[in-house]
């Protein structure tokens, strides 16, 4: 069962870390979704958060990896995609594609140099991650790395990950 409290806390928190132009251990206090919120590149993010009901989830105790998504990545969707996600029927949907921007555990981005895996994300299916030149999650490039939070790390991505329709 997913804790979406837990859940929202560590997106939020990621979303406040990326927006910010300040060094990453100065958010070492602040939970995934206060550093995401503060961060400020992280609004889309965080309305979803907020709508899908998993802010809670990601101030919880972690730790957490959040792969987390720009606004830029957001309006890369097509046309009228997030509108139609942040409609409360499809409440189930916005959290299926939420929980996987989500690992659970904390990983860095220097865990990960070098080395081809693929890992369950909340929303419970796998992502691949490639470590062999930068980091890349399925197809969306790490543009900042290892954003440390109080319960997890947020590592800035440049496009919505999206869960496999068949799982």
């Amino acid at each position: 069962m997913i804790n979406f409290k837990r859940l929202f806390g560590v997106l939020a928190v990621a979303t406040s870390v990326l927006l910010s132009s300040g060094p990453a251990m100065s958010y070492m206090k602040k939970d995934i979704v206060g550093t995401a919120v503060d961060a400020g590149s992280f609004t889309t993010l965080v309305t979803a958060l907020k709508s899908a009901g998993l802010v809670d989830v990601l101030k919880g105790d972690g730790p957490f990896t959040v792969f987390a998504p720009t606004d830029e990545a957001f309006k890369a969707l097509p046309k009228g995609t997030v509108a139609d996600l942040l409609k409360p029927e499809n409440k189930e949907k916005i959290i299926s594609i939420l929980t996987y921007h989500v690992v659970p555990g904390k990983t860095l981005a220097a865990d990960l140099t070098g080395k081809k895996v693929t890992v369950k994300t909340v929303e419970g299916s796998p992502v691949k991650i490639n470590g062999t030149n930068g980091v890349k999650v399925n197809k969306a490039s790490v543009v900042k790395p290892d954003i440390m939070t109080s319960n997890g790390v947020i590592h800035v991505i440049d496009k919505v990950l999206l869960p496999p329709e068949n799982k």
